[in-house]
């Protein structure tokens, strides 16, 4: 089993999108930690406000396996894959980080995600998951928050779980 942090986000219906995967990442892979709901706007294009979440979970797949099972599940939750990559989606599940491994490839899976960068991967991640170590930086998740910009910036929790 491997330990995998994912980040869950949705603008089109969100609360009820957000809640449907859940409730299918428990049914494959039991208990979950899952992190408030953050409402953050679009970044990269105009459009709906997101809600943001964090998801841990213990793996007993390859993450390339996992990856793909996240595409069949964005699927089912109406995911476009025929649009601008930076749009509104129903739901956007990515694999934030996979234990201590570092993937690059095949196709837009890296992890460790570079979108921990961002503001709503990182507050909802920290909530659950604030003393896992970064593979490339070595610093935990709570001390990327702490340096964040952001970081005092408040943020509208969306309660979901």
């Amino acid at each position: 089993m491997t330990r995998v942090y994912l980040s869950l986000g949705s603008n089109i219906d969100p609360e009820r999108n957000l809640r449907a995967a859940l409730a299918e990442l428990r049914t494959r892979f039991g208990s979950l930690d899952v992190s408030p709901g953050y409402r953050t706007e679009a970044i990269g294009f105009e459009g709906p406000a997101f809600v943001n979440l964090a998801v841990g979970l213990d793996a007993d797949c390859s993450v390339l396996e996992l990856d793909q099972w996240l595409h069949a599940l964005e699927d089912r939750h109406g995911r476009r894959r025929d649009v601008p990559r930076f749009s509104s989606r129903t739901l956007d599940v990515d694999i934030v980080l996979f234990g201590e491994q570092v993937v690059d490839g095949p196709g837009h899976l890296q992890v460790p995600r570079d979108e921990l960068k961002h503001a709503f991967v990182l507050a909802p991640l920290v909530r659950i998951a604030s003393d896992v170590v970064h593979p490339l930086t070595g610093k935990t998740m709570g001390e990327l928050w702490r340096s964040h910009p952001d970081h005092d910036v408040p943020m509208e929790c969306v309660p979901l779980d």
